[in-house]
């Protein structure tokens, strides 16, 4: 190596701050912990996105339109799937 290339990184090494492990390991479970509160706060707002959908399909029940007798009309005609690739059923979004 030259020597300007070894006075570079010596520079590079002296800037970049060293972490002890204690800090290291309270900034991950610092995050970990951030990220299972937000994990949660996202399954509440999923929860709530499910409640207000199945108002909507009672609503729209009573008015007489019902999108699970349409969807199994259309499962046997045929024309549309009722299962995605994995098995599983389809969401309600994919129907509509």
């Amino acid at each position: 190596m030259t020597a300007k290339k070894e006075d570079k990184k010596a520079a590079k090494e002296e800037k970049t701050p060293q972490v002890s492990k204690d800090e290291q390991i309270g900034y991950h479970k610092g995050c970990l912990t951030t990220l299972a509160k937000e994990r949660q706060e996202l399954a509440r707002v999923v929860g709530i996105c499910d409640q207000l959908m199945q108002f909507h399909l009672g609503a729209l029940k009573e008015l007489g339109l019902d999108l699970t007798k349409q969807a199994e009309v259309q499962e046997a005609m045929g024309t549309t799937p009722r299962k995605s690739e994995g098995g599983k059923k389809k969401p309600i979004d994919e129907i509509i």
